[in-house]
């Protein structure tokens, strides 16, 4: 058994190779609102339960149906005041159920990645073969209903195999060709993972078939449901964390590019109490200077251009170094 995932390696904050965003920017923002769909009743897992109560579980199934009934239109609207194009982690079901909600994102030229077909299924107990089936479905609806070559993956609930990275990876070159990157010319595809959540820039992955691949911070701890479920903070107290977070970050990029995200969810950051502080937060982010205001896709291209190389070379002086063995 390992002792660690093996992802990626040991690689120490300080005396990386300086990043510098596009014009001069100290940070990197990126909004990515969770679009998904919830089954009222789906597949049985063994390993997890879908829903907490028994069926049927009306108060989860409902207030999930609120974000893509109500609290979609609020959150996009709020975005498109601030000039923030969402990066949509995608639950690709979605795009049958609700195509108006995918045409609108569309319009306003937002980023579509993969968060799995539904987030009531899981990876978990998934053969290698299984789970590729369903990457390469979620990686094929999105290109049939917007255009897009899906850039980044984030497993759906966070159920993560120890297979996930690589096959996506694969998928995406399967799916688009094996030049798929538009620092080669053309749109991006399986180019990046959210599910490691170790750092708070990019950093190389590595993957079994050698393809170019990066992590993209997406903060857990930023999270809107980890804020508001499991850490159980008020709103206000959570537009201050965002501000403090975004404070920290943007003092790090003085020396090096730094990124921050922040994950929502439409019936969490959504319900009319909540809302002010989230608007707060962003009016707060966008009204300093030097903020990049992009997607996650484009901060996995721009990485991949123009700083993975740098990085892989500072990654094999650092092992040199110390030989801590990988993470």
């Amino acid at each position: 058994m390992k002792a660690n995932p093996q992802f990626y390696d040991y690689w120490p904050y300080e005396n990386r190779p300086k990043i510098q965003w596009p014009n001069g920017a100290k940070l990197a923002f990126w909004v990515a609102p969770n679009i998904e769909f919830y089954e009222l009743n789906p597949p049985v897992n063994p390993q997890r339960a879908a829903w907490p109560q028994p069926y049927p579980a009306i108060q989860g199934y409902g207030i999930r149906d609120y974000g893509n009934r109500v609290g979609h239109m609020r959150q996009m609207q709020l975005l498109d005041k601030y000039g923030i194009r969402g990066s949509i982690s995608l639950s690709t079901a979605l795009c049958e159920h609700h195509p108006e909600i995918i045409e609108m994102c569309k319009e306003r030229q937002w980023e579509f990645f993969s968060h799995g077909i539904y987030n009531t299924r899981y990876t978990y107990g998934m053969s290698e073969q299984q789970e590729r089936e369903m990457i390469k479905d979620s990686m094929a609806t999105i290109y049939q209903h917007t255009g897009q070559h899906c850039a980044g993956y984030l497993a759906p609930a966070l159920s993560h195999s120890e297979h996930t990275l690589d096959l996506f990876a694969e998928v995406g070159t399967e799916l688009f060709g094996r030049d798929s990157g538009r620092w080669q010319g053309k749109e991006s595809a399986g180019i990046y993972t959210c599910d490691l959540f170790h750092d708070d820039q990019p950093t190389p992955i590595h993957t079994r078939s050698n393809k170019r691949f990066v992590s993209v911070p997406y903060s857990l701890e930023m999270n809107d449901t980890i804020a508001y479920v499991v850490n159980k903070v008020e709103p206000r107290r959570y537009g201050e964390m965002l501000k403090h977070n975004f404070d920290r970050l943007y003092q790090e990029g003085n020396e090096s590019g730094t990124v921050m995200c922040i994950p929502t969810h439409n019936y969490q950051v959504s319900c009319p109490h909540r809302l002010k502080a989230f608007e707060e937060a962003l009016d707060y982010i966008t009204s300093h200077p030097d903020v990049w205001v992009t997607t996650g896709r484009e901060i996995a291209e721009y990485y991949l251009e123009h700083c993975y190389d740098a990085a892989l070379g500072s990654i094999k002086q650092s092992q040199q170094a110390v030989s801590p063995g990988s993470l």
